[in-house]
């Protein structure tokens, strides 16, 4: 199937306007998807700024050039800012480029993908303002910071890439994909949350060590010997 955009499909731009403005739509069906080689695709973490993050899906068209080649610390270089990679490499930079798909629905319109760091880690989470839970769709390890080396992540069991179609066409977009239903894998996200969480223990008062000439623990104040001052 030749892959192409929207604009190439013969879509009206009111029709595409209302397609836009009703979310419903995509979740009944409205596009497609298929499978990909995801040997052909690296997915990246860019540093931004100081301590930021921003995701980067990198495609291998052609065999060569390379688009982007491991460096020996474990990050990636970006090989294709220094060619002309028309025709040899594609990037897909933001929602606009890659979006989530779950259990066959298209969830471009109410989820988003972005890139958190805690310590060394670095996940790819899937993330909705309706939803309190948090999905990990992949992840990756910073082992330093570097402006021109970006970090690979690894998706997790169940996560692929796959392309979005419309009708017999294939699109330029991309999903990161995962067959189980919404409702499964957010229970179970919810499952691993309540079990890396660490039960508050009950605060209890000190006992104090206070005898009494009996031995006993003084539950009282202490008499305190008063000495006068003398000159």
């Amino acid at each position: 199937m030749k892959r192409t955009y929207l604009a190439s499909l013969g879509l009206s731009l009111a029709g595409i306007t209302a397609a836009a403005l009703q979310p419903q739509a995509l979740a009944a069906g409205l596009f497609s998807s298929q499978g990909l080689d995801g040997t052909r695709f690296a997915v990246l973490g860019k540093p931004v700024g100081r301590t930021d993050w921003t995701l980067l899906v990198l495609e291998q068209i052609a065999a060569a050039p390379r688009c982007w080649e491991p460096r020996p610390d474990g990050l990636v270089d970006p090989s294709l800012n220094r060619f002309d990679f028309t025709g040899i490499c594609s990037r897909y930079l933001d929602s606009n480029g890659y979006s989530l798909r779950i259990g066959q629905e298209d969830l471009a319109t109410s989820y988003r993908l972005r890139l958190q760091q805690q310590g060394t880690s670095l996940r790819l989470l899937a993330m909705s303002p309706s939803q309190a839970n948090e999905m990990v769709v992949g992840r990756g390890t910073v082992n330093q910071r570097d402006r021109d080396g970006f970090v690979p992540i690894s998706l997790e069991p169940g996560w692929t890439l796959e392309r979005r179609v419309y009708g017999s066409q294939t699109l330029s977009h991309i999903y990161f994909a995962n067959g189980t239903p919404l409702a499964q894998l957010l229970a179970a996200s919810q499952s691993r949350t309540n079990a890396n969480s660490v039960p508050l223990r009950p605060l209890t008062p000190p006992l104090s060590n206070n005898n009494d000439d009996t031995g006993r623990i003084s539950q009282g104040p202490i008499a305190l010997e008063v000495i006068p001052f003398r000159e």
